[in-house]
Formats: C-alpha cells, sequence, structure tokens
C-alpha cells in the first residue's frame, strides 16, 4: 500500500508530466478534485494536498466555486516528462543521445549506423568534385517542391525493382527519413489518436509519436511479421490511425515480413480503414528483395519511406516519401509550411552517388561485409549467453536474449561506465518482457574491448 507522502506525489506527477505533455494547456480546467481522486483510485483529501502543493509551486490556481486551472505560458515540450516512469532515465532519448554524443573513443555496439570508414566515402568524393563545378544555381538555391527531379526518377527506378509502382510526381524529397513520418504524422494525426507500432520496433518511432502527443499501441512481433490475431485485436480495441513497421529487414530484430502475413495484414488494413508507413531504410542491405506492403498495396493506403543515411553518409540528410497523388500534394505543403525549400545540394549528391559505376559493387562489398561480421559475432555473443532470437538473414542488428537474471537497462549503465553504449530492450518496446533483450550491431563490434566489457558487465552483480 502507498504511503501518503508517496500518493500525493503521484498525483503531483501526473499533473506536472500533462502540462509538460500540453495535454492540459494553459487556462485548462483540471479534473475536479473527486473526479481526480476516482480516476486514480485514492482519496479526495489526498487529491485536495496534491492540488494544493501545485498552486503553492504557482502551476496551477484555485478558483473558488470553479475549481482549479492551469496558470502561465505554454510550457516547453517536454518529451521526458512524458516517458513511461519504468527506467526513465534509460529511454529511447537516452540511447539517441549517448550514440550522437559520446567522443571518438566510445565502443558503440547499441547505435544503429556502420562505422564511418565503412560508408561509400570515395563516391561521395567524386560526386562532390563534379558538383564543385557546378552552376551557381544548383549550388545555392532552393530546390523544387517535390525536389531533384533526376533523383525522383532514380528512386521511382529502384522501387519498381521491388514492385512498388510509383512515378516520379508520387515521390516527395526530404530532410531525413524521421522528417517524413514527422510529416506524415502531421498530415494525418491529432493528439490523443492510437499509432499502432511493431513491439520490439525502432526506439525513436517512440519518441516521435510523444512529440506528436500520440498513444503508442504495441503489437507483438513474430519472426514472420507482427502477431495478426494480436493486430486484429488492437485494431478493434483502439481504432489506430497509422501503422509504422519496417518491412524489409525488420529493426530491432532482424526479421523479414512473409508474403502470408503481409496479405493478410493489408486485408485487416483495409477492413480498418487504417493507413500504413512502411519504413525501407535498410533495403540496400538486401541479399534478395523481401515482400513489401507498398507493392501489394500500389500505394493505396500505404506511404513508402526510406533515406541513405545507412549506406552513403548519416551527415547527408536526404530522405524521400513515396504515396498515392493527393498524399504527395498535401505533404509537400507541409514541407514549404516547415521548412520551405528543399536541399538541393544534399539531393545532388545522392543523385550522383546512386547513378555512380561504384555504388553497386559498394553495396555488394558492404552485404558481404556484414554476413561476414555477423557469422563471426553471434558464437562469440552466444558463448557469453547472448542469444539471437533469430539469425538474421541481412543487415547489421542481432537481437539477443540476454542470460538471466540480466536486466538490459542496468547492463547498459555498467558498459557506459566502462566506454561502451548499448541498446537495452527497453528502449524499443512498452512492455517489461523486453528488459530481458538487447539489440546490437555487428558493424560496430570489431573492437575486442566490446566483448571484454561485456563479459565484465554480465558478471558484476546488479546495483
Amino acid at each position: 500500500m502507498q504511503a501518503q507522502g508517496t500518493r500525493i506525489a503521484s498525483v503531483i506527477h501526473t499533473v506536472r508530466t500533462r502540462i509538460a505533455a500540453r495535454s492540459y494547456a494553459p487556462g485548462a480546467r483540471l479534473p475536479s478534485v473527486r473526479a481526480q481522486a476516482q480516476t486514480m483510485g485514492l482519496s479526495v483529501s489526498t487529491v485536495v494536498q496534491a492540488y494544493e502543493r501545485l498552486a503553492a509551486e504557482g502551476l496551477i490556481t484555485a478558483r473558488p466555486g470553479s475549481g482549479f486551472y492551469v496558470t502561465g505560458p505554454t510550457a516547453p515540450l517536454a518529451l521526458m516528462e512524458m516517458a513511461p516512469q519504468i527506467e526513465r532515465d534509460i529511454d529511447p532519448l537516452w540511447v539517441s543521445r549517448q550514440s550522437l554524443e559520446s567522443d571518438g573513443g566510445m565502443l558503440k555496439p547499441g547505435c544503429g549506423w556502420l562505422p564511418a570508414d565503412w560508408m561509400y566515402h570515395d563516391g561521395m568524393r567524386r560526386a562532390l568534385r563534379t558538383l564543385a563545378r557546378a552552376n551557381a544555381a544548383e549550388l545555392a538555391d532552393y530546390d523544387t517542391p517535390l525536389g531533384h527531379s533526376g533523383l525522383r526518377q532514380v528512386l521511382a527506378r529502384r522501387m519498381a525493382a521491388c514492385g512498388i509502382e510509383a512515378t516520379p510526381g508520387q515521390v516527395l524529397l526530404t530532410g531525413s527519413g524521421t522528417q517524413s513520418i514527422d510529416l506524415i504524422c502531421r498530415l494525418l494525426l491529432e493528439p490523443g489518436d492510437a499509432v499502432l507500432l511493431d513491439d520490439p520496433c525502432y526506439f525513436n518511432f517512440h519518441a516521435l509519436l510523444r512529440a506528436h502527443r500520440v498513444r503508442a499501441v504495441g503489437v507483438p512481433y513474430t519472426p514472420q511479421g507482427p502477431d495478426l490475431a494480436a493486430f486484429e485485436a488492437a485494431l478493434q480495441a483502439h481504432r489506430p490511425r497509422l501503422y509504422i513497421t519496417n518491412s524489409a529487414i525488420h529493426n530491432p530484430t532482424g526479421a523479414v515480413l512473409t508474403s502470408a502475413v503481409a496479405h493478410r495484414l493489408l486485408k485487416l488494413a483495409g477492413d480498418a480503414a487504417l493507413t500504413i508507413v512502411e519504413d525501407d531504410i535498410f533495403a540496400d542491405f538486401e541479399h534478395s528483395p523481401a515482400p513489401r506492403l507498398a507493392a501489394f498495396d500500389g500505394l493505396e493506403r500505404v506511404l513508402h519511406i526510406g533515406s541513405f543515411s545507412k549506406t552513403i553518409s548519416a551527415s547527408l540528410r536526404c530522405g524521400y516519401i513515396a504515396a498515392r497523388a493527393d498524399w504527395i500534394d498535401a505533404l509537400t505543403d507541409l514541407k514549404i509550411a516547415t521548412g520551405f525549400g528543399g536541399a538541393q545540394l544534399a539531393a545532388s549528391i545522392v543523385h550522383q552517388v546512386l547513378t555512380d559505376s561504384g555504388y553497386r559493387r559498394h553495396l555488394q562489398a558492404l552485404r558481404q561485409r556484414l554476413a561476414h561480421r555477423m557469422h563471426q559475432s553471434i558464437p562469440r555473443l552466444e558463448a557469453l549467453g547472448l542469444h539471437p532470437w533469430l539469425v538474421p538473414q541481412a543487415g547489421m542488428f542481432v537481437w539477443c536474449h540476454l542470460p538471466p537474471p540480466a536486466d538490459a537497462a542496468a547492463l547498459a549503465r555498467t558498459c557506459l561506465r566502462h566506454g561502451v553504449v548499448l541498446a537495452p530492450g527497453n528502449v524499443f518496446s512498452q512492455t517489461p518482457s523486453a528488459s530481458g533483450f538487447v539489440r546490437l550491431n555487428v558493424a560496430q563490434m570489431d573492437d575486442e574491448r566490446t566483448f571484454t566489457q561485456l563479459a565484465r558487465a554480465l558478471a558484476e552483480p546488479a546495483a
């Protein structure tokens, strides 16, 4: 049973979180003392004391005979305050910050990108030399609303190889894959809407959905794709507006969607008027194309997105959205409203790189290198008691069970003290069971210290 102080603190925390998330705007009336008490299963006197403390801090104000109201200007959007309170300090933003802020001496098997010397830097240098001789407009002007026409033509041909039929006019260039999802969320979601996510899924999906103040609903993921029974139940229970997924080389599990699951999934989505966002950022790691929802659907209710940060350069920010024409038109307006012109120089570099004669050979070598590193790493991880949920067909991620009773968040903290950044399972899922997993990037595991520090951290008693 909670102590009185803890119960009061829980009410205060709930109100603070909703103000930080802007669910309670300035001037908004809080639930009545009696209603709040009933909702939280607490006594009226507990809520009264919590409200009085919040009023003393100036966060809310009492209006006699009317109730309590939020005071002051709109609070800055605090995503951290919107995170689940279990392991709040080990959340999606923690992983991103640790991976991006750590110095060159840190080992990063938890990050989501290739080492810099694996990227296509030779092709980048050739592209930069070519563009250095371009006319002034290409170097200095804004791009057209849809973006570089030559690149959009190349992307349409690349998608056709995966069975996705899209004209260049159905392709919108963006600043990144993340910006693509952000624009789609702006177009299709309202605060409070439900969005289906794979469980586990890429951790930044959770962070981005918090920023849009929508509800993330997890659907268990299997080696063949989402659990269809759970997917159908979630459709009925939550009436979601969107489903965001990877169908080719799923992040973090490395699984691949099967055709049978894809067809059934699209039937369920059609019956529920559900829109699907298919993130295809790992397409170039595939040895052979996996089924694409956008190919089976014909871009009717699937929006297909991608970028080039995994194979060309993470520094070169360029992504795209392929969708039906009316959505592209509306997304283009949003792109102009939120970012004005596109990054013509970045798009020109990507176009030069993709049409460079060496890019295909670069990808072949990259796939072989990843396969070799996966083959080397898995036995060494298994020797430490970390067992793959499945052995991926391609890509850089392996989703590993931790040896009991190891906890992923505790392991991540311990490893960080020893100079190793991990991606614990907690950040990929909203369920407690994920605390027994960790996602590891085999491309970032060439340093012997990674295995040494993992072994040391697993051997340390829990703090």
